[in-house]
């Protein structure tokens, strides 16, 4: 199954953070799956980042790409389909980031990784 993370669901893998929990570590850990992280999200991190709403190593691009990298998730981009999806995407929720991670996996058919309540008001397979 192709499954994109959720922001905040990659920051706790890479962190073994306790609110992983095990149902959410069980779809990171089936080699079965393959995981994606939107380039939205790496945008939001390096944002919360430098706000200092969000503490990790510096330089926060190296790290991300590091734990892409020894975590096998893919990086995802953003695509006219994407953008296209976007368009349609009713304004319940107001989060530009997730806004963009949603339309991403309805445009891409994969399965969305995430604890936000408010991606579930729409039409997508989140898990």
């Amino acid at each position: 199954m192709k499954i994109l993370l959720d922001t905040h669901v990659f920051l706790w893998i890479v962190a073994d953070d306790p609110r992983l929990t095990r149902q959410y570590r069980s779809y990171f850990e089936d080699p079965a799956n393959e995981l994606f992280l939107s380039v939205a999200s790496c945008w939001e991190v390096v944002i919360k980042t430098a706000l200092k709403r969000l503490q990790l190593p510096s330089p926060v691009t190296d790290y991300l790409v590091k734990q892409l990298d020894t975590n096998q998730v893919a990086l995802l981009g953003i695509r006219p389909a994407h953008l296209k999806e976007l368009e349609t995407l009713p304004l319940r929720h107001k989060d530009p980031f997730d806004r963009m991670i949603l339309s991403q996996a309805r445009s891409e058919s994969m399965s969305l990784l995430t604890k936000d309540k408010a991606m579930r008001g729409y039409k997508a397979r989140i898990l």
